[in-house]
């Protein structure tokens, strides 16, 4: 078990040099993702920003009515990699 979780520090420590992102954060966001509700348009628009302040990002305005169409409609995969990848 000791060794287990020396291994899950070691690569939330590699994700968070390479992303610059506290993995706390990650966690809280991915937690507050677990019941919420995407087909609720005020839901999916607070998820990208927030995805976006992580990720150091800014979303214009266009961009983030496009993602949260795709997302309402379900034409794109529900994960923050998708997300992320999306905001670039």
């Amino acid at each position: 078990m000791q060794n287990r979780n020396k291994n899950n520090n070691n690569m939330f420590g590699n994700i968070e040099k390479k992303t610059g992102v506290n993995m706390n954060e990650i966690l809280r966001l991915a937690n507050s993702l677990s019941n919420a509700n995407f087909k609720d348009e005020k839901t999916v628009r607070g998820v990208i920003q927030q995805v976006a302040q992580l990720a150091g990002r800014r979303v214009p305005k266009e961009k983030e009515d496009m993602l949260v169409q795709a997302i309402l409609n379900n034409n794109i995969p529900m994960d923050l990699n998708s997300l992320s990848k999306m905001i670039k």
